[in-house]
């Protein structure tokens, strides 16, 4: 009897612990860039907070590097339910809602100043933009700062807006190719996984990108010149379904809320040490060329035009966001 009752005793724990394993609720998350850049460190951080604060209800699992999706297809792999959450770049959403290609309009956040007013939680812009992107299936759980734009370059350096005349250019937002083609350039829409063998084949002369890809993607090994235009900011967001959301419980919704807004702030707060040490890790592999006072009033007035076709394009809400922008 005593055997018997240790074999039913062993029976239940291990019932209790398959019925607790199969409880937890798994989160994926599809990632275009490698984990080791900062943003997938910032996913990191997020998933261990949740995971240790939701008792084992909740597991994240993080898919890098475009295994599942590419950064243009993460909105709608989240929005359908194919995926529970996603990264993805703000301006992915600029095909339903053109107002979100706010930071990529030229010189509208070129300080570190505006942009943390502008993007920070509760900001007119920002609240507008979040409820906006709710209005696809998709929630925004957290802004993760990328940093500023640059354009790389092969053999022939870029100074001033001339030097585009003429040249395919990667972007990956219809904003930033409405710069491009102001200045008489072509712009050639590429995800940023698609970056090193566009610049390697020579598909593109040049390409829009952001300082941390420079080094997290080995761009310096395919392209000759890193031009510091900082023209724009770019921004990602952690999106999650809405009815993933509303499934979950109390609890682990204000679990994730938390965790989400400490790694917001944190790498908000990081950006400019992380953009200074990706900076001087690639400049004995790239020519970095920075820009004279003169040569960016250059950029500032031959991008002038971008405004209007932004504000033309997203309409009401574009316009009160670009009145909101100028007071930053």
């Amino acid at each position: 009897m005593r055997k018997l009752g240790t074999i039913l005793l062993a029976a239940a724990c291990v019932f209790t612990l398959a019925t607790t394993a199969s409880a937890a609720k798994t989160l994926r998350i599809s990632l275009q860039l490698p984990l080791k850049h900062h943003l997938g460190q910032n996913l990191l951080d997020f998933q261990q907070e949740v995971e240790k604060e939701s008792n084992g209800s909740l597991k994240i699992e993080i898919y890098p590097s475009a295994q599942l999706y590419k950064d243009a297809e993460v909105p709608q792999a989240v929005a359908s339910g194919a995926i529970e959450m996603g990264v993805a770049s703000l301006t992915q959403y600029a095909g339903t809602i053109p107002a979100v290609d706010i930071t990529y309009v030229p010189f509208m956040f070129d300080s570190t100043e505006k942009v943390m007013k502008g993007t920070a939680p509760g900001s007119p812009i920002r609240n507008a933009l979040d409820s906006a992107i709710l209005g696809t299936g998709t929630r925004v759980l957290w802004w993760q700062a990328y940093g500023s734009n640059i354009i790389l370059s092969k053999k022939k350096e870029i100074r001033v807006p001339a030097d585009v005349k003429g040249m395919k250019v990667r972007v990956f937002g219809k904003t930033l190719g409405d710069t491009i083609s102001t200045v008489g350039g072509v712009p050639t829409m590429l995800s940023g996984s698609e970056q090193f063998l566009a610049y390697q084949r020579g598909t593109v002369d040049a390409g829009m990108t952001g300082i941390t890809a420079v080094k997290s993607r080995k761009l310096y090994e395919v392209m000759d010149n890193m031009t510091l235009t900082n023209d724009a900011d770019i921004e990602f967001i952690v999106i999650i379904n809405e009815k993933v959301w509303q499934g979950l419980t109390d609890d682990e919704r204000a679990v994730i809320t938390k965790a989400g807004q400490r790694v917001e702030k944190e790498l908000r707060e990081q950006m400019i040490a992380i953009e200074k040490e990706c900076l001087e890790f690639v400049r004995d592999k790239i020519n970095v060329v920075e820009l004279t006072a003169e040569e960016r009033a250059q950029w500032r007035e031959a991008t002038k035009p971008v405004v209007e076709r932004y504000i033309e394009r997203s309409g009401e809400l574009g316009k009160l966001i670009v009145e909101e922008a100028e007071k930053l």
